[in-house]
């Protein structure tokens, strides 16, 4: 069987599955059984003459033909569906950016930069999501976001080991810090001594946030008492009396009431950095505008 017999719904699974991580994930997206995206992968494979997956205990990670396969997929498919909105006498979506970015990115810095950019550059549309920063890779690596602000913590590393290395620019460089109740002790002064943080109750986060939960580094076995997902959720059980969290400085100003997002001292410095990733390559001029739009939110907000 040659390459040029792939069929393009194996190509649209094998995207999936590339940016999913798992099979199992992958199928749950798409609708189908595990048993008919493995069906899709090895016709795909036996085509290629190659293994395009490698698979592992936490999931599946792309072989050098995977990548391979994945870029030019991503091509393929995308020009395909240009072609069915033309023929659909469609708009033509040149011009759209699909952009990327991790929980709290969204409570401030994403919206700034989008009103500007609609000042600036309302020709330009952009679809974003959210997800966390190893979904927001993969999902680079398949092709299927453009830009992706991403998390990053010491020892700041790249954001994975697959080649080409991601493009990965620093948007702005920060302390962490932590989100105490208006009425709690800690919340008395301006900022909060790494010691009063011990016998303290947590709000941890689940999964892959790394950015909100309990504070690193604490030589003690924490309290835990709630753990949730999403940023919002954190801040409102803070709110209500139930625990502390950490939390990026960018969530001060959108902080709901109730809740004061202070710095520690008195420890080493526990940095966050914003950053902004894409494949490397030429960049089409919307994603270099959206990339700048960011870059100057980050700025001017201190993110």
């Amino acid at each position: 069987m040659a390459f040029t017999d792939a069929s393009l719904t194996a190509l649209r699974v094998f995207r999936e599955v590339a940016e999913r991580g798992t099979l199992t994930a992958a199928a749950t997206a798409l609708g189908y059984t595990q048993s008919a995206v493995s069906r899709q992968i090895a016709a795909l494979e036996r085509a290629a003459g190659a293994p395009l997956l490698e698979r592992r205990h936490d999931g599946v990670r792309l072989t050098p033909a995977g990548r391979v396969v994945v870029r030019r997929a991503a091509s393929v498919i995308d020009q395909i569906d240009a072609t069915a909105r033309e023929l659909a006498g469609l708009p033509d979506e040149h011009a759209v950016v699909r952009l990327g970015w991790f929980a709290s990115a969204g409570a401030g810095l994403v919206p700034r930069a989008l009103a500007a950019l609609r000042e600036t550059h309302p020709a330009i549309s952009v679809v974003t999501r959210e997800g966390s920063t190893p979904a927001l890779v993969r999902a680079l690596r398949a092709g299927t976001l453009d830009l992706a602000v991403i998390a990053a913590a010491p020892p700041f590393r790249p954001p994975d080991s697959e080649t080409p290395a991601l493009v990965v620019r620093t948007l702005v460089e920060r302390g962490l810090c932590v989100a105490v109740p208006a009425a709690h002790p800690l919340a008395r002064g301006e900022f909060v001594e790494i010691a009063d943080l011990h016998g303290q109750r947590w709000i941890a986060g689940t999964g892959d946030d790394r950015v909100m939960g309990v504070w690193p580094g604490l030589d003690e076995r924490p309290e835990i008492a709630h753990t949730a997902r999403d940023w919002l959720a954190k801040l409102q059980l803070v709110a209500a009396g139930c625990g502390i969290t950490t939390a990026p400085a960018s969530l001060a100003p959108v902080a709901p009431a109730g809740v004061r997002v202070l710095p520690v001292r008195g420890g080493p410095s526990e940095q966050r950095r914003l950053q902004l990733a894409r494949m490397p390559g030429p960049q089409p001029e919307a994603a270099g505008r959206v990339a700048e739009a960011l870059r100057v939110a980050a700025m001017e907000a201190g993110a």
